[in-house]
C-alpha cells in the first residue's frame, strides 16, 4: 500500500489530496477550512483533513510531493529584474525577504510546517517536486478516461511556462512544447480583469460573464498588445503592461491605448465601456485557444483533449472548442487551478516517477469530484443544535418530496448533501438551489441571497438524459466546464425593441422558458446530473422534474460574494441566516427560515471581503 500526500500552496488556492496506490481518495482547498477566499498559506487544515479521512498518520505517509519548483520560480523572477532593471526595483525589494526567508529554502520550511502534523515524521522522507505545468497536466490527463490525449494547459505563469502542450498515453506524460514568460494567455486576461476593477486571480469569471453583454468593439485594440500567429502561438508587447516588474497588471500606456484609467470599484460603476472591454478580450482568448486547439490536433493526430490551467476555467472557450468539433472528445479537470496542482503532483510521481500501471475508467477518476469532507446525520445534528437551529428530521423520500415542491415555489434552498466539492465550482453537494423557470430568480439570489451584481449568470444542473432536449449539446458535463446555447425550441426570440437594449437592460428580458439560466446571449454553464455519481442531486431533480415538467434547476455555490463555499453544518447555518435563503436542506434535516431564532439572524452582506 502506498500512500502518497500532494501539497499546493503560497500562490492561491492552497489544497492537498492523497493518493492510495494511484486512486484518489481525499482532495480540498485549504479556504474551505480558513474562510479565506483563495487562501494562500500552508494548507494546515486540508492537510490535516485529508490524513483523516484516509486513517492516516503524516509518518505512515510514503512520499510527499509539491506542485512546482521554488528553485526556477526564483531564477524566473531574477532574471525578470535583471532584463528589466533598474524598473521594478521596488517589487523586487518587496519579494525578496520573503523568497529568502521562506520559499527559497522551501523544502525545510516545508519539514518544518509537516512536523506540526506529526512529531514522528522524519526529515529522511522523501519530499519531492514537481514542475507546475507538468503537475496541471497530469491533473488533466491521468484522471481522464482516455487511454491517449494531447493535453494542453494555459495559466498565468508557473516556473517559466505559461502555456504548455503535452501528450500523454497509458502512464506516460511528455511536455513537448511551452510558451514562457512574461507571454501569458492567462495574464492577458488578469490584466484585463484588473483594468474592468475586479480582483486578480478571483474575478476572471466576472470578466467571462460580463463579456455576452458588450461587444467586442475593441478586440483591434486587444490585439495591439497579443502577436497571434496562425497556430494560436502569440507575443505579448511588454510596453503596455506592469505585471513583470511592478504592483500593478497595467500601466499609463495600456490606458491610453483604452481610452480609460482602471475602473475603482469602491467608486465607478460598471459601464457599457467594461462590457465591450470584456467582449473583447473574451473574443481574443476564444480566438488563441481554438487556433492553439486546431494546431495540435493537426499536428499530433489525437482525438482526445484534456485541458488544466486557470484558463481552462474558461467555460465559453472550451465551449467553443467541443462546438468546433476540433477534438472527438474533451475532458477537463474541475479543479483546473493551482489547487488541482496537488492532485496533479501526486499523480505524476506515482505514475512517471515509480512508472505504474495505469488503468482507464469509462467515466474518470475524479468520483464527480465529491472529494471533500462528509458529515453524518448524527454530526449533522449536533453542529445544528450548538448553533441554536431548529430543524425537523424527514425520511428521505419526504425529504426529496418536500424540497422539490419548495423549488417549484420558487423558493431558495440551501442544499448540503454528501461529499464537498474539490475545485472552484458546486455541483450539487454544497449548493443554492433555484427554480429556473422563475424570472425573478436570478436578480433575487444575485442581490438578496448571494450579495452580488445582478449581472451574474447562474448555471443549470440538468439531468444527463434530458440534456440535448433543452440544451444544444450532448456529451457529458459534469464540471459545468462547458457552455452551450439553449434549443431554438426552448427560446424566447427578443422583440426588435429589445434587441435595440444595451448592456444590463437585456438582463429583465425574458430568453427561454428557463430564463434564471439563460445568459443574455442564450447559453448556459451546463452541468450534467447523473445517479452513478450524485443520487441525491439526481433524485431531488427527478422529483421536480415529475411536479414541473422540467428536468432543470438553477444551481449556484452555497455561499455569500467573497466568503468561500460552505464546508460544515456550522457554516451552512451561518450562511442560511445571514441571506435571504428561504430553506436549508442538510442530511435528512429541513431548516425553514420562519421557524429560527431571529436573534441567531446575522449580517452577511458585509461579513467577507468583496472579491
Amino acid at each position: 500500500m502506498t500512500y502518497i500526500l500532494g501539497i499546493s500552496a503560497f500562490y492561491h488556492d492552497s489544497a492537498a489530496c492523497i493518493l492510495k496506490d494511484g486512486k484518489i481518495i481525499a482532495a480540498a482547498q485549504e479556504e474551505r477550512f480558513t474562510r479565506k477566499k483563495h487562501d494562500p498559506s500552508y494548507p494546515y487544515n486540508a492537510i490535516e483533513f485529508v490524513l483523516k479521512f484516509s486513517n492516516l498518520r503524516l509518518s505512515e505517509v510514503d512520499k510527499i510531493v509539491f506542485f512546482e519548483k521554488p528553485f526556477l520560480k526564483f531564477e524566473r523572477l531574477l532574471e525578470t529584474y535583471v532584463a528589466f532593471a533598474p524598473r521594478g526595483f521596488l517589487s523586487f525589494s518587496k519579494a525578496m525577504p520573503l523568497w529568502i526567508k521562506e520559499k527559497l529554502f522551501q523544502k525545510s520550511f516545508l519539514f518544518n510546517k509537516l512536523k506540526l502534523h506529526d512529531k514522528n515524521y522524519k526529515a529522511d522522507k522523501n519530499i519531492f517536486f514537481s514542475d507546475h505545468h507538468l503537475s496541471h497536466a497530469a491533473s488533466a490527463f491521468f484522471p481522464s478516461p482516455f487511454k491517449e490525449a494531447v493535453v494542453l494547459t494555459a495559466d498565468g505563469v508557473g516556473e517559466w511556462a505559461t502555456t504548455t502542450v503535452a501528450v500523454g498515453k497509458d502512464n506516460n506524460l511528455e511536455i513537448k512544447k511551452e510558451i514562457h514568460f512574461p507571454h501569458s494567455l492567462g495574464l492577458l486576461y488578469s490584466a484585463f480583469t484588473y483594468y474592468t476593477g475586479f480582483k486578480v486571480n478571483s474575478g476572471e469569471y466576472k470578466l467571462m460573464g460580463l463579456a455576452p453583454y458588450g461587444n467586442p468593439i475593441y478586440e483591434d485594440k486587444v490585439k495591439e498588445l497579443i502577436d497571434i500567429k496562425d497556430d494560436g502561438t502569440f507575443r505579448l508587447d511588454q510596453n503596455y503592461f506592469n505585471y513583470a516588474t511592478g504592483l500593478t497588471m497595467t500601466n499609463d500606456r495600456f490606458n491610453k491605448l483604452f481610452g480609460q484609467k482602471p475602473r475603482d470599484p469602491e467608486k465607478e460603476n460598471i459601464t457599457q465601456f467594461h462590457m465591450d472591454i470584456a467582449a473583447s478580450i473574451q473574443k481574443v482568448t476564444e480566438e488563441v485557444m481554438l487556433k492553439l486547439a486546431k494546431a495540435i490536433r493537426k499536428e499530433y493526430n489525437i482525438k482526445n483533449l484534456c485541458l488544466a490551467g486557470g484558463v481552462a476555467l474558461n467555460c465559453v472557450a472550451n465551449g467553443k472548442i467541443l462546438q468546433e468539433k476540433i477534438f472527438e472528445n474533451i475532458w477537463i479537470q474541475p479543479a483546473a487551478g493551482d489547487a488541482g496542482g496537488s492532485l496533479g503532483a501526486a499523480l505524476a510521481l506515482w505514475y512517471l516517477e515509480y512508472d505504474n500501471e495505469r488503468k482507464v475508467n469509462s467515466s474518470d477518476d475524479m468520483n464527480g469530484s465529491y472529494l471533500g469532507n462528509e458529515f453524518i446525520q448524527e454530526e449533522i445534528e449536533k453542529e445544528l443544535k450548538n448553533a441554536g437551529a431548529n430543524f425537523e428530521i424527514l425520511k428521505y423520500e419526504n425529504l426529496i418530496d418536500k424540497t422539490a415542491e419548495f423549488l417549484s415555489n420558487e423558493k431558495a434552498i440551501g442544499w448540503f448533501q454528501g461529499r464537498m466539492e474539490f475545485g472552484p465550482r458546486a455541483l450539487g453537494g454544497r449548493s443554492i438551489l433555484g427554480d429556473p423557470r422563475s424570472d425573478k430568480m436570478q436578480k433575487n439570489l444575485n442581490l438578496k441571497v448571494k450579495y452580488r451584481e445582478s449581472f451574474r449568470p447562474f448555471a443549470p444542473s440538468v439531468l444527463r438524459e434530458d440534456l440535448s432536449e433543452w440544451f444544444d449539446m450532448n456529451v457529458d458535463s459534469p464540471y459545468m466546464l462547458l457552455v452551450a446555447n439553449i434549443n431554438t425550441n426552448k427560446k424566447i426570440e427578443m422583440t426588435d425593441e429589445q434587441k435595440k437594449l444595451f448592456g444590463i437592460d437585456k438582463l429583465n428580458i425574458k430568453r427561454s422558458e428557463i430564463p434564471a439560466v439563460t445568459h443574455v446571449d442564450y447559453s448556459s454553464r451546463i452541468q450534467t446530473v447523473s445517479k452513478k455519481t450524485n443520487k441525491y442531486y439526481y433524485d431531488l431533480i427527478s422529483k421536480f422534474k415529475k411536479k414541473t415538467g422540467c428536468p432543470v434547476v438553477i444551481n449556484t455555490s452555497f455561499n455569500v460574494r467573497g466568503e468561500p463555499i460552505v464546508n460544515t453544518p456550522t457554516d451552512a447555518f451561518n450562511c442560511f441566516m445571514g441571506t435571504e435563503l428561504d430553506y436549508l436542506v442538510i442530511g435528512n434535516c429541513i431548516l425553514d427560515k420562519n421557524k429560527q431564532d431571529l436573534n441567531l439572524k446575522k449580517d452577511y452582506s458585509k461579513e467577507f471581503e468583496l472579491d
